[in-house]
């Protein structure tokens, strides 16, 4: 039983936030593969609705500042219901970073992050294809100023860069501005 409740407490911190102990004798009563599939049914959140966050603590909302995305993203975090999507929104956004060193209006922040919500968790050429369109995206990455004969190579690389690390580390002479363009 100590091994089982170890265990549900390990698929707890890795797939949500953790778990109290009546939490976790819950789960264990469900089963570890009931758990699991209720932690993978996303899309029926059982959340306060934004209209009403921004009624009731207008300082978490998104469209003013920084730090009311920064306030509203936490506190989705804490009180979500469905916490392996917010923890995939988490993971998404540490692989395409964004922040506001450049992106200094919180909206397009918050948009991206429930981007990632919906699409963080299915397909990754929708993913991919979202992610492009994103205007937190697009100004981190200095595409704003892509023109035809000027072409910025940052997106293309930022996507170059997922599945094999620093490209620096292994390029070698070959010319990135030709590879990244049969990327994108």
């Amino acid at each position: 039983m100590k091994e089982d409740m170890l265990l549900m407490a390990h698929l707890m911190r890795r797939a949500a936030f953790g778990a109290t102990k009546n939490e976790l004798e819950a789960h264990l009563s469900d089963g570890y593969g009931e758990t699991v599939e209720s932690l993978l049914n996303v899309g029926n959140a059982n959340s306060l609705a934004d209209h009403m966050i921004r009624r009731y603590h207008p300082d978490h909302s998104a469209t003013h500042d920084n730090t009311g995305a920064a306030s509203y993203w936490l506190y989705k975090l804490v009180s979500s219901d469905e916490p392996l999507r917010e923890k995939m929104g988490l993971f998404w956004h540490r692989i395409f970073a964004t922040g506001y060193a450049k992106v200094t209006n919180g909206r397009p922040l918050t948009d991206q992050l429930n981007m990632f919500r919906t699409h963080g968790m299915g397909n990754f050429r929708n993913l991919l294809m979202e992610l492009s369109k994103n205007p937190a995206m697009i100004i981190w990455l200095d595409n704003i100023d892509n023109h035809n004969g000027a072409i910025n190579e940052n997106y293309g690389r930022e996507l170059f860069e997922i599945p094999f690390g620093r490209m620096e580390n292994w390029i070698g002479g070959l010319n990135l501005l030709r590879m990244i363009m049969m990327m994108v």
